[in-house]
């Protein structure tokens, strides 16, 4: 028997799935990093950083754009903070200036800048927002850059003390801290192939540069506890890199193995399993001694335990095998430049997934933040995560009426966030999710062309104007579950 179509008065509505519930207490919040928002470089004290150095080099910053102004946050973070309570956010993440509060480096802090900082915190307690205070976002002051920089054993000591200046200041307001953003590209781009502040391009320095960012991170964490109340939180924030081998070729395999070690185990390595991995010291052993760099003492330093692990997760990283010999970075989604940031890796093909990409050239793939998430939950059972930072530039436009649509952000952010959904609900013990960013902003070497907020910035005006994507993740924050993207 046959049965006819069955047919209806009406259209059938789709289906609807049900809705994407995040855990009790999730924290929702966004991110910015102080040279990047704060401007004001010269006020109450400040010392230039080694991003003002760099960005005033010309050829350095497209179009020789500073961080001079940037978005005026030191001025306008009463203006900010209301934005942040209209969002709804629960945590706003910020990163002090080390030169604003300790200008040379060394010695006591200046209290001018403390104050900023205890003036943002309150705001910020005032309205029901928690800080989130990261105390290095890339910015070192340049005389400890003129004195040798990450590459110097002694600034990690002198970041030791910096660290428990903050933590003196505002350990009474501030109860969640990460040391460190992204000390990769601290190191590698920084160091290595020069596209980051200092610009310097000596592999050797970069390795040595990771070295002492992690020994800082474990100075850090020991003074923060020394200051802090025993409720604190302590975290560092990661962007590893989630490397997939373009084939199943021993060789591609390879590659991304190399990568991997370059890129996270480096610092994964010491921090949360013991130690530097034998296959990192192997592919640079050439460039650095690490029986001399590494001193007694120090691995164990560097893995002091932390109570949460950030993670900055953009696009995926895809590798090959170089079979004439000769790397390539061109499809590096960490930049281009004659000098590579891979030591120990020089070899190694980048290439570009297929599908889409964002305007900063990246590709979109949730699936790369679901399997980071729940390779490192994997890799370090019962070490709670958070996303500290996840976002998307795309080319937004100031429409006629005054509004700014970003649909392809509001895209971006639902398949991300419904990636760590699917990530918590398959067991990670994942904590609160950081959109970066909450505003437009000085976008490193790109300068102003590149647009990551979810508050539009016009830079001429300084007027913030909240895109269609901040109204979207307002509803999905309001909620504590995932809105729809058409809603």
């Amino acid at each position: 028997m046959t049965l006819a179509p069955r047919t209806t008065d009406r259209a059938e509505s789709p289906r609807r799935q049900p809705p994407q519930v995040f855990p009790p207490g999730f924290r929702w919040g966004a991110a910015t990093a102080a040279y990047q928002v704060e401007g004001a470089v010269r006020e109450a004290g400040r010392t230039p950083s080694i991003w003002d150095t760099f960005s005033h080099t010309p050829g350095r910053v497209t179009d020789g754009h500073t961080g001079d102004l940037a978005t005026d946050h030191y001025h306008r973070f009463r203006e900010d903070v209301a934005l942040m309570a209209e969002l709804g956010l629960k945590a706003y993440r910020f990163s002090i200036s080390w030169s604003r509060v300790q200008p040379t480096g060394r010695g006591p802090a200046l209290e001018a800048g403390l104050d900023f900082y205890r003036r943002l915190t309150d705001e910020l307690l005032a309205h029901g927002i928690q800080p989130v205070a990261t105390l290095y976002h890339w910015d070192l002051p340049q005389e400890l850059e003129d004195a040798g920089g990450w590459p110097a054993r002694a600034t990690a000591e002198r970041f030791g003390e910096y660290a428990h200046l903050a933590a003196e200041a505002l350990g009474d307001r501030v109860a969640l801290w990460t040391t460190l953003n992204e000390p990769w590209c601290s190191a590698f781009l920084g160091y290595g192939s020069g596209v980051h502040a200092p610009g310097r391009t000596d592999p050797a320095d970069a390795l040595r540069a990771a070295h002492h960012l992690n020994l800082a991170h474990g100075r850090a964490v020991a003074a923060l506890r020394a200051a802090l109340p025993r409720s604190a939180e302590l975290a560092i924030s990661l962007n590893l890199h989630q490397v997939r081998a373009l084939t199943e070729r021993h060789a591609d395999l390879d590659a991304a193995r190399r990568i991997d070690a370059v890129g996270n185990r480096i610092f994964t390595g010491p921090l949360l399993h013991g130690g530097y991995p034998a296959d990192l010291k192997a592919d640079t052993g050439h460039l650095v001694d690490w029986e001399k760099l590494v001193h007694p003492g120090d691995e164990a330093a560097i893995g002091a335990p932390i109570d949460l692990l950030g993670l900055n997760y953009y696009t995926p990283t895809l590798v090959s095998e170089a079979a004439d010999g000769v790397g390539g970075n061109a499809h590096d989604p960490h930049g281009s430049s004659e000098h590579s940031p891979w030591p120990g890796a020089e070899h190694v093909l980048f290439h570009l997934p297929p599908g889409r990409t964002t305007e900063m050239g990246w590709s979109i793939d949730p699936t790369g933040l679901y399997d980071l998430i729940t390779e490192t939950a994997r890799a370090k059972p019962g070490l709670p995560l958070l996303i500290t930072e996840n976002g998307a530039a795309f080319a937004d436009t100031l429409a006629a009426d005054g509004t700014v649509h970003d649909p392809e952000r509001i895209a971006y952010l639902h398949g991300h966030l419904a990636a760590v959904h699917r990530a918590i609900e398959d067991g990670a013990d994942v904590r609160g999710y950081f959109l970066w960013s909450l505003l437009d902003n000085f976008e490193w070497s790109y300068g102003y062309h590149k647009r990551f907020g979810a508050i539009y910035v016009d830079y001429p005006t300084q007027r913030r104007i909240p895109k269609s994507s901040a109204a979207w993740y307002a509803r999905t924050v309001r909620a504590n579950a995932l809105a729809e993207p058409a809603e």
